[in-house]
């Protein structure tokens, strides 16, 4: 899906959120989630809680479980009970992301990563996959739960950068990355192969929608793109 076109410079600066976009995280997250629950008495089948890949998971069990903000954070420890030690190497990067990426940063592009995920398991997992050194920026929350919101990641990697706010650009598969994104002044294109509901992204108002890194590429990459 295109919108508008951005006609002259294409963005320099191309923002990653990681969950859904970068990396498959759901197995992990959704058998951390369903670990969470058991242990608060509540029984969830795992294709219910795909839904808690991406978004900070405090504001996901309030959401879909009507916790406290107290309860909520009970949850997220019990979540990082399982994630930490296992639930974190449940993931991998999706199919041809590292050749995707060295093809924008040939292309001369800064790359960066905005994520709510914890930031030393961001930073162990791009390690692990051999991408840590495409980004010249990674930011995420922390373990205790600080810098978790979208907008405030996205203006702290933007500030990292030095980069003017047109200038750039958040990647993402949900409606917390269009609207973190909107909310710190930068566009938002959607990922279609990530975990967001149908129709999802458009309702969230992204600027433009890939269906795939191939769509992806074209869209950061044209002289003229289209956005």
């Amino acid at each position: 899906m295109r919108k508008k076109q951005r006609r002259g410079n294409m963005f320099k600066f191309i923002l990653f959120d990681f969950d859904g976009t970068l990396y498959d995280t759901v197995e992990g997250i959704e058998k951390s989630a369903q670990y969470a629950l058991h242990k608060l008495g509540i029984s969830a089948e795992l294709e219910e809680l795909r839904c808690f890949a991406g978004p900070p998971l405090v504001d996901k069990f309030m959401e879909m479980y009507g916790f406290s903000h107290e309860k909520a954070w009970e949850a997220r420890g019990l979540f990082q009970e399982r994630y930490i030690p296992i639930g974190v190497y449940e993931s991998r990067p999706f199919p041809g992301m590292k050749d995707f990426l060295s093809a924008l940063k040939a292309r001369g592009l800064t790359l960066a990563v905005a994520t709510s995920k914890p930031l030393e398991l961001a930073e162990q997992l791009l390690q692990s996959a051999g991408m840590r050194e495409l980004f010249t920026v990674v930011h995420g929350s922390t373990l205790g739960g600080n810098n978790n919101s979208k907008q405030a990641v996205v203006e702290s990697v933007i500030a990292a950068l030095g980069a003017k706010k047109e200038d750039c650009v958040l990647i993402g598969d949900t409606r917390y990355d269009v609207a973190g994104a909107h909310a710190a002044g930068i566009a938002c294109i959607g990922v279609r192969y990530g975990y967001a509901a149908p129709g999802e992204l458009e309702a969230a108002g992204a600027d433009a929608i890939a269906e795939d890194l191939g769509e992806l590429e074209k869209m950061l990459t044209e002289r003229e793109v289209l956005i």
